[in-house]
């Protein structure tokens, strides 16, 4: 079928701009032959039933495109309430809240938040809508197994080995905070590191230092004190303060009398033997 040129320029740049920037989870597969063959695949969201699986929607184009919404179906079998066995999706955007400014990119996210949130009110599976009422835990495992039955291939599909837009933007971001505790570690280390040993300094300016060790003594006080006591000086001779000489000072005023007494009787004595040896001659 074709469609006007306009239609196909718009389709072009909305192809390409999901090929640049694709959002995550979602990616486009194109037919070289027919622009018009386009096909998305979205991956499971992680936490749901559908988790681990690859879909693919298919995408019909009409030359009423985008005054009206294009035909979208599931050409990967899936268990879900909005989502007939012939893949029909029951989605208000392809419907009644269509606008033109809406595109492929913008069908796929609301494809992939139904994925996320159910909605069995307006279920096209009454069996899916029923369990997912009724008995959630069995709706999951129904699910779980349709989905690794029909939608995980054995190989990730090739075209989601181009990073999206969210991950690019989120690599630089983790390979610099891998670098910066480096830097922190490096800074930290040269913080905490001692600082160098400096010689001692002299105990008074006019004193110089009598210690031969380089470290300044822990206890300055006492050793002033020992220096100061070095330079005083000796006592008199005289005095009691030095127990050397006091020692053989008399202190008694009585013993002195004595000695004095029979200082003067030797001498006396003395005196009148010389007289009676001169009466002799």
């Amino acid at each position: 079928m074709s469609v006007p040129p306009a239609v196909l320029r718009r389709l072009m740049r909305e192809l390409a701009e999901l090929r640049t920037n694709p959002p995550e989870g979602i990616r486009v597969v194109t037919n070289e032959d027919n622009m018009l063959d386009v096909t998305g695949i979205i991956e499971g969201p992680e936490g749901t039933p559908y988790a681990g699986g690859y879909f693919r929607v298919r995408f019909q184009f009409t030359e009423e495109f985008p005054a009206a919404p294009p035909k979208c179906w599931f050409s990967t079998k899936i268990f879900h309430p909005n989502v007939s066995t012939s893949g029909e999706i029951c989605v208000n955007t392809l419907k009644k809240d269509w606008k033109s400014a809406y595109g492929i990119g913008h069908i796929l996210l609301t494809v992939k938040c139904l994925l996320i949130y159910p909605n069995p009110e307006s279920a096209l599976d009454e069996e899916a809508g029923k369990l997912l009422l009724e008995d959630y835990n069995t709706y999951c495992e129904r699910a779980r197994l349709i989905t690794s039955v029909h939608a995980k291939p054995k190989v990730r599909p090739a075209e989601f080995n181009t990073p999206s837009a969210s991950e690019a933007t989120a690599t630089p971001a983790a390979s610099t905070s891998k670098v910066l505790p480096t830097a922190t570690t490096t800074i930290s280390s040269k913080a905490t590191s001692p600082p160098p040993s400096t010689p001692s300094q002299p105990l008074h300016p006019s004193t110089p230092n009598t210690y031969p060790s380089t470290t300044p003594s822990p206890n300055l006080s006492a050793e002033k004190k020992t220096a100061t006591k070095e330079r005083l000086p000796s006592p008199s001779p005289l005095g009691t303060a030095d127990s050397n000489i006091a020692v053989n000072v008399p202190t008694d005023a009585t013993a002195t009398n004595k000695a004095v007494k029979r200082a003067a009787v030797t001498t006396g004595a003395g005196g009148e033997k010389r007289k009676k040896a001169l009466k002799r001659l």
